[in-house]
């Protein structure tokens, strides 16, 4: 039996460009669904968070408008609640990525906030990129592909082709106006080439061993790619 490192954000805030701080964590859905698939595939998860701190769940994520009713709503509910590695994370300095098979990060926008920037996640991602062990990365999460540079200041995913949350999305999630930047023009400007697909719909790019998907229907895709690749 393998283990599956989540990275996760710490934070409960994402601090807008007018400074306010809007309420986030990470999405429910982005979460629970591959933990499932992972754990139904016979898979270990561990957390990890920067500071090791519990991950806060975006409260919004728990309503059932964004859950397909109140059925999908409770239903993602007690898939937290199952979760209970989420309640004892370890810090992101304390992985040793020999541990792990592959390596998985939930989006949300808290990882807008401190993944982004966070020194000891980009180095991680460079180590898992250049292990060939699967890298799976969902929605706002490839807001963390930002700090995975290199000392010349190049970004270690620049060239590779990524599905993330899309600036039509942020635009429709009433979002894109008051953030301080958006993911898909910034990772852009990095050197990657997101591949956008429809809003809200399953998008889900593979390149090499990084399986990105574009938004919280692609969690569970992204998923059964991760482990596609781990069976092969």
């Amino acid at each position: 039996m393998s283990k599956i490192l989540f990275v996760m954000t710490g934070v409960d805030h994402w601090t807008l460009a007018d400074g306010t701080l809007h309420p986030t964590g990470f999405w429910a859905e982005e979460a629970v669904a591959p933990y499932r698939a992972f754990k139904a595939a016979g898979h270990d998860i561990v957390v990890a968070t920067p500071g090791g701190v519990v991950p806060t769940v975006d409260k919004s994520s728990l309503a059932p408008e964004v859950n397909g009713g109140q059925e999908g709503a409770d239903d993602i509910a007690n898939g937290l609640e199952a979760m209970t590695e989420l309640r004892h994370p370890i810090t992101l300095e304390a992985v040793d990525l020999d541990e792990y098979a592959a390596v998985f990060y939930p989006g949300g926008h808290g990882p807008m906030e401190d993944l982004a920037v966070d020194a000891a996640s980009g180095r991680l991602l460079i180590d898992t990129l250049g292990s060939g062990k699967p890298l799976g990365v969902v929605c706002h999460a490839p807001a963390a592909l930002l700090a995975a540079v290199h000392e010349d200041g190049s970004n270690a995913f620049a060239g590779y082709e990524v599905a993330a949350f899309t600036n039509a999305e942020e635009t429709q999630a009433g979002f894109a106006d008051k953030a301080k930047w958006l993911l898909e023009t910034r990772l852009v400007e990095a050197g990657v080439h997101v591949r956008a697909g429809e809003p809200w719909a399953p998008n889900v790019v593979v390149d090499r061993n990084l399986v990105t998907g574009q938004n919280p229907s692609s969690s569970a895709p992204v998923a059964v790619e991760v482990l596609k690749h781990l069976a092969g």
